[in-house]
This record gives C-alpha cells, structure tokens and sequence, in this order.
C-alpha cells in the first residue's frame, strides 16, 4: 500500500471515529436533557412516584452543589472545572488512534464529555442540576443519567487502562501524536 493511500485510510477512520463520537455524545445529551426536563414538566420538586417499592424510585430533586450535596451554590467553580474538563476530553478525543481497538476509549470519553455536558447545561440554565434517580432501600444519593455516564464510562476508562490496554497501546498519549502519527514516522 503507498503513502498516499495509507494516509486517506487514516483520514477516513479518524473522520468514522469522530462521526461515531460525535453521534454518542449528541445521544447522550439528548437523553440526559429529555429525561430532566420531563421529571421537571411531570414531578413537583421533592415529590415521588415508586417504580419498585421501597427500592427504586424517580425522585425530583434539584442540586445545587456536586455530587452528595456538596459544595452547595459554587456553581462558577462548577463551570470553570467543567470548561478544563471539555477542553481536555474534546482535546483527548481528537488524538485517540482511529483503530478498531481503541473503540470502547472513544465511546467512553464521548460518554463522559456528554455526562459532563449534561449537567454543566443545567448548571447554566437553572444555577442547579436536576436529579431523580434514587435507590431509596440503600438510601444512595439521588442522581440522573448525566451522572451514569460518568461514573460508568470512568470506570470503563479505568477497566481499560489497567487492564486490556498494554503500555505500548498508550504511546498516543505520551507526545500528543497518536499512534498512528508515531508509526509513519518511525516508517
């Protein structure tokens, strides 16, 4: 295969993985804002609706801090953490390599980046997120599904790093150049 046809094969699987992040996070948006603004159309605020007795059920409630309550009202904070954390994964996403293997990374960061867009959207639009998830037999914090994304993707990441990808799969984050970079260099 020549250059030139090894490098338009690079363009169209960055260009895929992209389009497929891009996708993912449009999704995961669109679900987290869908599901918020019905529980605030539907659920007075501190009013439920049981969907398993005793265990599970919507719960509105609005929070004004992070996670568990805490840190009530620093919402500027909030916004400067989550400009730093969009800035980085939007930055991340782009110098991930375009291979099939690194797939479960891409759709994990998409997933974090929309969590985190997620909730900074109501941050900005309400000064509050909007929480309603509750597991009330374990007495869990109230969250919504901004927050799944994060916690589930996060541990993917973490699943990921430690323990399918070797060290010489995460080269791409060494120097800023993705793999892919590094080997038609080294070529």
């Amino acid at each position: 295969m020549n250059e030139q046809s090894v490098n338009n094969r690079k363009i169209n699987n960055s260009a895929k993985m992209l389009l497929i992040d891009a996708l993912i996070f449009a999704i995961g948006i669109l679900s987290d804002q869908l599901t918020k603004i019905q529980i605030r159309k539907t659920l007075p605020i501190g009013s439920s609706i049981d969907l398993i007795p005793g265990v599970f059920q919507f719960l509105h409630h609005e929070n004004f801090g992070a996670s568990w309550g805490i840190m009530q009202g620093k919402t500027v904070l909030f916004l400067i953490i989550a400009t730093v954390v969009v800035i980085g994964l939007s930055y991340f996403l782009t110098r991930i390599p375009a291979e099939k293997k690194y797939l479960p990374l891409n759709i994990a960061a998409a997933l974090i980046l929309a969590g985190a867009l997620g909730n900074t959207t109501d941050r900005i639009m309400k000064q509050s997120v909007t929480d309603f998830l509750y597991f009330k037999l374990i007495n869990f914090p109230i969250f919504n599904v901004a927050d799944i994304y994060i916690v589930v993707a996060t541990f993917g990441v973490a699943i990921l790093f430690l323990f399918i990808y070797k060290e010489e799969d995460l080269k791409f984050l060494d120097s800023g150049k993705n793999s892919s970079d590094k080997k038609a260099e080294e070529d």
